[in-house]
């Protein structure tokens, strides 16, 4: 009987999406850089190992997201072109005795979205707060896990900001 209910709930929770019209926010997003996308980033000469974790952020977040193909330019529906501002570290916590104990790494992207002849340019912000000891150093393997962290998080800007503009392009 207990199963029965499961399955009767379930079919009317899925009835009641379906009826409202609920889309995900995937396919607003899917619906603005279609299918296959390209990647490239804009190698930073202050910080160039930083350019790999972003362009290995915004490749996974394309796949996942997206849910589009990671393709060459020639063969994509969309471009973009991505740079990354220069980290920035910002105390945000102390311990007693006045030592930094927690910082928040914040990273700007700067994107340019081509899709048929037409380029579009977005703005997306992230940051990651992280703790350290009380007065050590950030570690590189510290420092890269918040620049991977806050991109992940600029890029979902990113993603929240193209989603918006194919749920407005819809109505």
């Amino acid at each position: 009987m207990r199963v029965a209910l499961k399955v009767i709930v379930s079919i009317l929770i899925v009835s009641l999406f379906i009826s409202c019209g609920y889309k995900p926010s995937s396919k607003f997003s899917r619906d603005i850089v279609g299918e296959k996308v390209s990647t490239s980033v804009v190698i930073s000469a202050q910080n160039p190992e930083n350019t790999v974790i972003i362009k290995d952020a915004v490749d996974g977040a394309i796949v996942e997201v997206f849910q589009a193909s990671l393709t060459d330019k020639v063969h994509s529906d969309t471009h973009l072109i991505l740079s990354i501002s220069t980290p920035r570290y910002s105390p945000v916590h102390y311990n007693i005795d006045g030592y930094v104990v927690g910082y928040r790494m914040s990273i700007t992207l700067n994107i340019t979205r081509y899709h048929n002849g037409i380029s579009k340019k977005y703005v997306a912000k992230g940051s990651y707060d992280f703790s350290v000891q009380p007065n050590a150093v950030v570690t590189d393997q510290e420092r890269f896990e918040a620049i991977n962290q806050s991109a992940s998080k600029a890029i979902n800007s990113f993603v929240a900001q193209v989603s918006a503009e194919g749920a407005r392009a819809k109505e």
